[in-house]
């Protein structure tokens, strides 16, 4: 850092300036908690928490996969980490959990590291933001790639990968979604691309009141069937969910 300084990780030196007291062992052993090697160069392994287990007592609890979850990695909208989800899960009895976080598989290893340890079946996804308005001057694009937007405009298309083939798929789509906007949170998908990438190795939802069905249903149950025929028609019957 400097100064003569002794090395410092960016975590202490936030926790100093804060005031906050020493970390625990548990968040010692945790480290920085970065996964990028700006922040560290080796992440450590996860340590479950220590009630990171079901709920004693009782009937077995309901068949339930929690299928449209958002982690802390979207940002402005969720709020816990991929492994405080996972173990609120277990915790719960959920059957599976899917991670659905906005344009990204930014916390799936995590997810899938907790995931593994706690033995909780999981399902990768993404919700894609689609019609999302470009800025226009370069005012807006400085504070776009800086800050998030809370609720921002446009749609959103819920999709969850069936096997390897479709996580791949997506993954490529998002990447060149994100390469096409050129701008931090603004990625530009194309439907038929999409469509043609799927091919039958994604399972679509209609997700959530930004979701296409969802959002037409406010002007009628007409626009609404068309919406979802619409899906149907790119994606096909078998690949396509109303929840």
């Amino acid at each position: 850092m400097g100064w003569q300084n002794p090395p410092m990780p960016w975590q202490e030196l936030e926790r100093r300036l804060s005031g906050r007291a020493e970390p625990d062992d548990r968040d010692e052993l945790v480290g920085d908690g970065g996964d990028s090697p700006a922040w560290s160069r080796k992440r450590t392994a996860y340590i479950p928490a220590a009630d990171a287990r079901p709920i004693d007592g009782g009937a077995p609890p309901v068949r339930y996969a929690e299928l449209h979850a958002h982690s802390s990695f979207s940002f402005l909208d969720g709020a816990s980490s991929p492994e405080e989800m996972v173990e609120e899960a277990v915790r719960l009895g959920l059957s599976a959990l899917t991670l659905t976080d906005h344009d990204g598989f930014y916390g799936i290893v995590r997810f899938s590291e907790a995931a593994e340890t706690l033995g909780l079946p999981t399902v990768i996804g993404a919700e894609l933001s689609l019609d999302v308005p470009m800025p226009t001057t370069q005012s807006e694009r400085m504070v776009a790639a800086r800050v998030g937007k809370p609720d921002p405009t446009g749609h959103h298309l819920l999709v969850l990968a069936r096997d390897p083939t479709g996580y791949a798929s997506l993954a490529r789509a998002i990447s060149t979604a994100q390469q096409r906007g050129g701008v931090k949170g603004r990625p530009v998908y194309d439907g038929d691309e999409l469509a043609e990438l799927a091919n039958g190795h994604w399972l679509v939802l209609t997700g959530c009141r930004k979701g296409p069905v969802r959002a037409a249903l406010a002007s009628g149950l007409d626009p609404a069937r068309r919406a979802l025929a619409d899906l149907i028609d790119r994606f096909g019957r078998d690949n396509v969910v109303v929840d």
